[in-house]
């Protein structure tokens, strides 16, 4: 099963391939996607993007997670998180949305199995 493409990006909405659905921020994995929720993990910009943020893409089996910190990378993401991600073996690659998005898709095209979480305003 491959990753879905992320077939647009603007400030604040997101639409990925295989949903009708418009994100503001999104997690995606190979076969699906949905809506990143912060208050489900308390995530805020500072200290950011947390273990528990990116725990649910790592258990669909991807080999490398992309991070989009937002538009102006605003979005923190914590040493801890990259090492978390690391020990389970995971490239993790950190990048401001617009190019995480670009790097996501390439990694798509490339048949990696790749997941992203993505902040699309600030």
């Amino acid at each position: 099963m491959s990753s879905p493409e992320i077939a647009s990006l603007s400030w604040g909405q997101m639409k990925v391939q295989g949903s009708s659905t418009t994100y503001k921020d999104c997690k995606v994995w190979p076969g699906g996607s949905r809506a990143w929720d912060w208050r489900e993990t308390g995530t805020e910009h500072s200290p950011g993007v947390q273990p528990a943020d990116v725990k649910e893409v790592v258990e669909k089996g991807v080999r490398t997670l992309v991070i989009g910190r937002g538009m102006s990378e605003a979005l923190k993401v914590p040493p801890s998180t990259v090492e978390y991600l690391e020990k389970q073996g995971i490239d993790v690659r950190v990048l401001q949305t617009q190019q995480a998005v670009k790097e996501y898709n390439a990694l798509v095209a490339q048949g990696v199995r790749v997941g992203g979480v993505f902040h699309s305003t600030c």
